[in-house]
């Protein structure tokens, strides 16, 4: 063999290398889906305390007001209200709901609906996510109804990136 040939497969092997190690580095963010919880990914466990406020307008159209009040894992106060455009609107609030879990958070609506709240940190914010909550919102855009994210240090929105 000529030092061309094996100075080739020496370059192959690193990049091939290089793209395992980089494959292998991308660690999925376990979010909650809809439906039963069987074969669910878990979602992060982490101590929660923060005094959340959002308030934001995206540009196309989906707009959030947002309050969170947690300590030790112990929900204190919320409110939220989220705008799909002009189409219509989801809300929530802690007065119509019943902490069921501290780890990870968990509020059932106390109307029996099923609708839950969900409360997870990872290293990079705080979510608030809805599950079967159809009802609280206008018909027809509740799937377009996202979570709403917090910054665990500032308590302001977070970002997706």
């Amino acid at each position: 063999m000529n030092s061309l040939s094996i100075r080739g497969r020496w370059r192959r092997a690193l990049i091939l290398g290089l793209l395992a190690a980089l494959l292998a580095s991308c660690v999925p963010i376990p979010l909650p889906r809809p439906g039963p919880s069987v074969g669910r990914p878990p979602i992060a466990d982490r101590p929660i305390t923060i005094a959340g406020s959002c308030s934001q307008t995206e540009e196309d159209g989906f707009r959030e007001q947002a309050k969170l009040d947690v300590i030790d894992n112990q929900v204190k106060a919320l409110s939220w209200q989220l705008w799909v455009g002009r189409r219509g609107s989801c809300r929530f609030e802690f007065a119509d709901f019943r902490q069921t879990r501290t780890s990870p958070i968990e509020l059932q609506a106390r109307d029996g609906s099923g609708c839950r709240l969900l409360i997870w940190q990872d290293p990079r914010r705080v979510t608030l996510a809805h599950e079967g909550c159809e009802a609280r919102c206008t018909k027809g855009i509740y799937d377009s109804a996202w979570p709403v994210m917090f910054d665990p240090q500032s308590g302001k929105c977070g970002r997706i990136g």
